[in-house]
């Protein structure tokens, strides 16, 4: 069969699972990975790869998909519903979905902030299910004073009241791990033992974490041997080099091909998010390099 009509075949099939339900981001990443069969430069499949939107805002949504597309990139990160339609067009998933936060700052550590958070989130929730997709950031909060026994007390409170309806559309709600040492200062879910803690706490298989490996580097280090001992409770991952969340290349100091290689190790089927900013002038061509360094 040739690579046109193999194609053809697997959208058929795909066209066909729509009515029964199967989800948009599975049918996307089962049409890209068939695509890539006919690319010379095919990835090996070990991680799924997905491309923070927000490094990229040079690039119009449409421009970034199509060359993430090239790339063999099956997902873009943080992405709203504004712009699921042109991801659906290209077959790409939106795989962080965002929108419901406040902000980075303003969480679930707050009682104050829950009225708004839980209306967001309650609203986003559905629509994200809606979509096919199944992942849905959200944020601590910054400290703002309080003890790491209080952040958990008012974040499960907080996150508890919208767990029935995360469970009930199959979307997980995915706090993300940021440094507090230099981009976030003061913000609370700055380790990955009090992401671990709040997971146990919120005792639900639809509240997860974001591993981000730029952040934890700098915040704590011993990246794999903390990968391998919380991997269950992480749900989806984001790249960035160190120091200064430029390239993952020689210029910076962690072996993602390693780190990738510890992630492979432990079964994770999520996503990858390549989220560091770059510096050379061909971004594109950053951003395949990054993908090579991480397709082990």
């Amino acid at each position: 069969m040739s690579a046109t009509d193999r194609r053809t075949a697997i959208k058929g099939i795909l066209a066909g699972t729509l009515t029964l339900g199967v989800p948009a981001d599975l049918l996307a990443l089962a049409e890209t990975k068939e695509e890539l069969k006919s690319n010379p430069n095919m990835l090996k499949g070990k991680i799924n790869h997905s491309v923070a939107r927000w490094c990229f805002k040079d690039f119009d949504i449409e421009t970034l998909c199509v060359e993430a597309k090239k790339i063999g990139i099956t997902g873009i990160d943080l992405v709203g519903p504004q712009d699921w339609p042109i991801l659906k067009k290209h077959n790409l998933t939106s795989t962080m979905c965002n929108g419901a936060e406040l902000n980075l700052v303003d969480g679930f550590n707050d009682p104050k902030f829950h009225e708004q958070l839980i209306k967001n989130y309650t609203e986003m929730i559905p629509l994200v299910a809606e979509a096919g997709y199944k992942n849905l950031i959200c944020f601590s909060g910054n400290r703002r004073g309080k003890t790491d026994e209080e952040g958990w007390n008012n974040c499960v409170l907080g996150l508890q009241k919208l767990i029935p309806l995360a469970e009930k559309y199959q979307v997980t709600l995915v706090m993300e791990l940021l440094n507090s040492k230099i981009n976030h200062k003061d913000y609370q879910c700055d380790r990955t033992y009090w992401g671990v803690e709040l997971v146990k706490r919120v005792n639900s298989k639809n509240f997860k974490l974001l591993y981000d490996i730029y952040h934890m580097q700098i915040d704590e280090g011993d990246v794999i041997r903390t990968i391998n001992e919380n991997y269950t409770h992480i749900a989806h991952y984001h790249t960035g080099g160190v120091p200064g969340r430029n390239e993952i290349d020689e210029t910076q100091e962690l072996n993602y091909s390693a780190i990738m290689k510890a992630i492979a190790q432990t079964g994770f089927t999520g996503f990858v998010g390549q989220e560091f900013i770059p510096k050379q002038k061909d971004k594109i061509a950053s951003l395949k390099k990054a993908i090579a360094i991480c397709d082990i």
